[in-house]
Formats: structure tokens, C-alpha cells, sequence
């Protein structure tokens, strides 16, 4: 029915003028059972998917093994042959449109060591992107430039906002293949002991991972080995020319930090990628990502003056950062111990909210009611990015997937932003045998599972329709809640911003078979409401509306 009713919404398209009414009451009928389609995309309520791009898909076979990365490796601790390509792919057949996504977030693509370490753990390669070699070029295992412009163009043709995954703190570690970066760059030493502020910045997160001296002002000179590669490639008079180019803009000393912020803020100036997210943000200087968004925010607006054609809307640039262990309940700032810091005062529109894991298993009227009214008055302005499982939480929610419906409900159902990680709309298996540490949050995409598994293909229905009710309703995640009734479970959700307004009602936990749902007070007897999750429309009657099926859960919108 509803793909009959868009044909005839278009028919006067054909039949002149004189149809225009017609097509205005058939555009009518047409709202009444979906969406609307004109929703406006606020980063406070964004569905943002996480992956890992080693580990999501394999769109491009040939490029699987490079710079002869071939010992072997602890369990999940080499490349498994995820790459650019394999993300577009599942772009282009709508799986993340039909998951409700309106961002990906990928881990860092750009150029790795080419060695392994073995920390203890068994020999362990770049993987996972976090070990750069280079912020210039884009490693071959994971594909080329042309494949990441692709992937932004394609992301951008569906309303899918493209977050890439930036690493400034530090560069990969040294091994046989990969010499470690001159002194005036790097520290090596001492290890972080994240007791005060000096010994959580100037410091190693663990040994051999040197530590750019992102706070030194003083100019450096390009390290010997990085001018030789470019010279192998054929681009040092390129490079060299742009770097010229842009500290002469910029007026900056050529320290450490703003030639890899210059390297960064080139993705935005090439592709138009619409923000990042920020790596190990609480061990650097707090000034330096403030100069990181100043540049980023000007390359992004600089992208859109040029490509006016394919704006997607009129957002700045966007940067959310991983302060670990920041919480909601501390507000806008992170305690050092010794110091506290507002990282929102330096760029950032949002923080990963590491605090709802330890939410989860309250009543949900506890947690949206805290999430809230916290985001709308300390953090007013402002956003988190709520996650329930991720690549390096050892400790996430739900570990052994016992409850995936309820994992989608308090992710997708509370205020704020939220990550979902790649295969907890699948339910993909996060304990290993054999792996050590994260490795084990870190397998490839069970694809399998959901292709053949009857109640993997049930949860992932779950996820679909409340991601999808998310994405047409910034009300869930940036809008104010209030509880309509307490048994049987009912809030609604109401997002204001000019003259959009938004209004939803959900309910939770509802008896199987006959339901009431108290609505009285926000939708007024005789409004017609649909329930996408059951694909039902109600009339509101006596300030109630009333549902038969077997479901639990209702996610109620106004027809137009």
C-alpha cells in the first residue's frame, strides 16, 4: 500500500497544474503511514555507527596482505582483510540506511607501521589503525585515497555523515621496519600513570608508543625517514609545497602539532569528511585541539564554499573526543585529579559518555530522566555519544549478549548521541577463545549469522526499527523527555528547534496482546498516531490510544 500511495503522490508531475490538488491530498495520504522525509540532522541526536575497518567487510581481496605483513600473530591481532572498499559496499546496499545510521565512524585508515610488535601478547600488527606511519597517505591494506573519496560520496548520496577517526597523541611504535621519530618530536618515556594532569599528558600510554610533544611551540625539521618515503613515492616536492602553503596561511611555528594537524585537515579539504572523532584526547595539551578544530572547521568551510552542490546541511564541522572514563554526571569537565579541564571549551561539540554501561540495568525511566536533564542544563549546547559496547572496554555492557533487546532500547532510547558498535545489531560474539585484552571486543563482522540465523535476523529487525524511528525523530535523542505513565511504561519526547517541532510518545515493557497507552496531555483525543513498530495507525480516545499485538515495545509519531 505505502508503495502505491508515492506513485500516485507523483502522478501530477505528469498531468499538469490542474492535478495540483489531487497531488496535495495524496501527498496527505502518503504521511499518514510513513515518516516525514524532511528531517532536519542534529549531531545531539545522531545514530553513529562504529567499526572497525580491518574487521567489517572484505570489499577488495587484492590488497589484503602488504609491506610483506605476513608472521604470524596472536589470535585477532593481525589485518583480517576489512578494508574502504567493503564499507561502501554495505553503504550502497542501504545496510546502514535500514539500520536507522545517519554517521559512520571508521578507526583511522591512514598509513601504519609496517612491522609487529610482541608486547606479551603474540606478534601484533597495525590493524586497527591507531599506529600511524604516516598521516599522509592511506594504507594499502585498508585501500587507497580514490576508495575514501568514493566512500564520503557515497555516505553523502544517502544523508550518511562520515566521521574520521584521528590520532594526534602519538605515532606508531618502533619496530625493525619502523625507526622511531627524532627527539625533538617524540618522548618515549616516562609511562603515563594518570594520577595528576603532567603524568597523564607528558607521558607513554604504554611503553614503545612514543609521544608527540604536542605541547612544544618551537619549529622542528620533518624527520629524515618521512623525507625519504615521500622522495620513493615521488611527492616530497608536493608535500614540501603544501606544508610551505600552509604555515604561510596559518602563521604557525612548524612544531610537531600543526604539521599533523595539517596533514589531518587535508581529509576535510580533499573529501569533505564532516568530523572526527578524537583519539586519546585527555593525554594532550587541551590548547592543541583547540587549534586542531580551528583548522578543521576552516578546511570544512572552505570544502562547502567550494562544493556548495553537495552541502547536506548547514552543521560546522563536528569533533567528538574519547576523554576516557569522562561520565555525564561530571557535567562539562574531566577531573585530572589535580586540575580539571572543560574540553568543550576547546572544540568539542561532544564526548564519548563512558558512564551509560553503569546506567543500563537501572529502570529506563532512571536513566532518561538523568540523561535528560543533564544535557539540557549543564551540557546545554552541548552532547555526549553514548555507547554500550566498544574496541578497548574490556568491561562493556552485556558482554555475553544475553540481552540484545534491551541493549538496543537503552542505546537507542536515550538522550544524546549514540554509537552503535559494529555487531551489536547482530549480537556478534565478544569473547573469543584464545584472544588476550581487547582483542576479543575485535572479531570480524559475524555476516554469517545474520544470513542464516533466524534469531540473529529477529534482533536485527529490533535495532532496525528503533534506529530507523531515531533517525526520522532528532526528538529521541536531542529532545526534552517526560514519563506519561508509569504502568504500562510511557514518555514522550519533544524536540523544538525555529519552526521544526517534533513529538513522539514511546512505551516500554507493555503487556503482549491488548495495551493502553496514556497519552493524554501531549496528543489530544482524535489524534491520529502511527505505531512504526507494529505498523499501526491510532486515533487518540479518551487521552488514550489502544493496541493488540505481541509486542512489548510501541514508538508512536503523529500522521500528518
Amino acid at each position: 500500500m505505502k508503495k502505491l500511495l508515492v506513485v500516485l503522490s507523483v502522478l501530477p508531475l505528469f498531468f499538469g497544474c490542474k492535478q495540483v490538488e489531487k497531488k496535495q491530498k495524496e501527498t496527505q495520504l502518503v504521511e499518514k503511514v510513513a515518516p516525514k522525509k524532511e528531517v532536519p540532522f542534529v549531531w545531539e541526536g545522531a545514530n553513529i555507527y562504529f567499526l572497525l575497518t580491518d574487521r567489517f567487510n572484505n570489499g577488495n581481496p587484492e590488497n589484503d596482505v602488504n609491506f610483506d605483513r605476513t608472521e604470524e600473530t596472536g589470535v585477532l591481532r593481525g589485518f583480517e582483510g576489512g578494508d574502504i572498499e567493503g564499507i561502501t559496499q554495505k553503504i550502497e546496499d542501504g545496510y546502514f540506511t535500514e539500520l536507522g545510521i545517519n554517521a559512520i565512524w571508521f578507526t583511522p585508515v591512514v598509513e601504519q607501521v609496517h612491522g609487529a610488535t610482541d608486547e606479551g601478547t603474540g606478534k601484533t600488527y597495525g590493524y586497527h589503525g591507531y599506529w600511524a606511519k604516516d598521516w599522509t597517505s592511506i594504507d594499502p591494506n585498508f585501500g587507497t585515497r580514490k576508495d575514501l573519496e568514493k566512500l564520503v560520496k557515497t555516505a553523502h548520496s544517502k544523508g550518511i555523515r562520515v566521521l574520521l577517526d584521528v590520532v594526534l597523541n602519538h605515532t606508531g611504535p618502533v619496530t625493525e621496519q619502523d625507526p622511531v621519530w627524532p627527539d625533538d618530536w617524540v618522548r618515549t618515556g616516562p609511562k603515563c600513570e594518570f594520577t595528576t594532569y603532567e603524568n597523564t599528558t607528558a607521558c607513554t600510554l604504554v611503553e614503545n608508543l612514543p609521544d608527540i610533544l604536542t605541547e612544544l611551540d618551537e619549529a622542528v625539521v620533518l624527520p629524515d625517514a618521512l623525507l625519504a618515503k615521500w622522495k620513493d613515492e615521488g611527492r616530497l616536492s608536493k608535500e614540501l609545497d603544501e606544508l610551505q602553503l600552509f604555515f604561510e596561511r596559518t602563521g604557525y611555528p612548524r612544531a610537531p602539532r600543526y604539521y599533523i594537524i595539517k596533514w589531518l585537515t587535508d581529509y576535510i579539504n580533499d573529501l569533505g569528511v564532516d568530523g572526527f572523532r578524537v583519539d586519546t584526547v585527555k593525554h594532550v595539551n587541551e590548547n592543541a585541539w583547540a587549534d586542531l578544530y580551528k583548522e578543521a572547521n576552516y578546511a570544512f568551510e572552505t570544502w562547502k564554499k567550494k562544493h556548495q552542490h553537495k552541502i547536506l546541511d548547514d552543521n560546522p564541522f563536528y569533533m567528538v573526543g574519547e576523554v576516557y572514563n569522562y561520565g555525564i554526571s561530571g557535567g562539562r569537565e574531566f577531573d585530572f585529579g589535580d586540575k580539571k579541564v572543560d574540553f568543550f571549551d576547546y572544540g568539542f561539540k561532544s564526548l564519548i559518555n563512558f558512564e551509560l554501561k553503569n546506567d543500563a540495568d537501572k529502570s529506563y525511566e532512571t536513566i532518561f530522566k538523568k540523561y535528560s536533564k543533564l544535557l539540557h542544563t549543564k551540557l546545554k549546547d552541548k552532547s555526549i555519544l553514548n555507547y554500550l559496547t566498544s574496541h578497548d572496554d574490556g568491561a562493556p555492557y552485556d558482554k555475553e549478549r544475553t540481552k540484545p533487546y534491551r541493549t538496543a532500547n537503552v542505546l537507542l532510547l536515550t538522550p544524546g548521541a549514540s554509537q552503535v558498535y559494529y555487531g551489536d545489531e547482530t549480537s556478534r560474539d565478544l569473547t573469543i577463545e584464545g584472544t588476550q585484552g581487547d582483542a576479543t571486543l575485535r572479531s570480524f563482522m559475524n555476516w554469517e549469522d545474520l544470513d542464516s540465523l533466524p534469531e540473529t535476523q529477529k534482533i536485527h529487525k529490533h535495532w532496525q526499527k528503533l534506529g530507523q524511528f531515531r533517525a526520522n525523530h532528532p526528538a529521541i535523542g536531542a529532545g526534552k523527555h517526560k514519563r506519561l505513565s508509569k504502568s504500562p511504561y510511557v514518555f514522550s519526547r519533544t524536540y523544538v528547534n525555529g519552526e521544526y517541532r517534533d513529538k513522539v510518545v514511546v512505551g516500554l515493557d507493555l503487556p503482549k496482546g491488548k495495551k493502553s497507552l496514556w497519552v493524554k496531555g501531549f496528543f489530544g483525543d482524535g489524534t491520529k498516531l502511527y505505531d512504526t513498530y507494529s505498523e499501526t495507525e491510532v486515533i487518540v480516545t479518551n487521552g488514550k490510544v489502544l493496541l493488540d499485538n505481541d509486542y512489548d515495545i510501541a514508538l508512536l509519531e503523529l500522521v500528518e
